[in-house]
């Protein structure tokens, strides 16, 4: 009996990485951006997010928030961010639209301003697996990082001049990708 028992909880426990893996060979994981997420999936990936930015993300902000390192954060982001991010006053992109999780608005109601800086500066270095957010740790200057998540971070009491600076069509002197 007792082995009988066990014998079918061994079975019963290899049976599921077996299911999924037919599960995903098998071409029913949902994978366009249309398709609705799996079980599980958006939990399981914040969770796993918070988790490591819990022991990763810095604690202390090395620039202050002065209207001029956040009026220096407002090319890169345009530059790099803003297609997916979108800008004050502005429409969603065909990119934005496009994608699957869909990408946070960032001047459109809270953003990230609720997050820490640290937490923010995190994502734009290391990117977020699974979401079409990439990393620009290789990409931009450790300061314009930072420039950039205090930007974000202060989305909702942002200076006029640095508001404006967002919503011009043409981006502001000093724009050139840091590529």
């Amino acid at each position: 009996m007792k082995l009988g028992f066990l014998i079918g909880l061994i079975v019963g426990i290899l049976l599921i990485p077996v299911g999924a893996f037919f599960y995903f060979s098998g071409g029913y994981a949902p994978v366009a951006t249309s398709a609705p997420p799996m079980p599980f999936e958006k939990m399981l990936a914040n969770k796993a997010l918070q988790a490591r930015l819990e022991k990763e993300m810095p604690k202390k902000v090395p620039i202050e928030p002065t209207e001029a390192n956040l009026m220096s954060g407002v090319a890169p982001y345009k530059e790099n961010c803003a297609v997916c991010h979108g800008l004050p006053g502005k429409s969603k992109t065909a990119i934005a639209a496009g994608m699957f999780p869909p990408p946070p608005q960032l001047f459109h109601g809270k953003g990230v301003t609720d997050d820490e800086p640290g937490e923010t500066y995190w994502k734009v270095v290391n990117g977020i697996r699974l979401t079409g957010m990439p990393g620009f740790r290789s990409t931009l200057k450790d300061e314009q990082l930072w420039q950039i998540s205090l930007l974000l971070a202060n989305a909702d009491k942002l200076p006029e001049s640095v508001t404006n600076a967002l919503a011009r069509q043409d981006s502001p002197a000093g724009s050139q990708s840091q590529h």
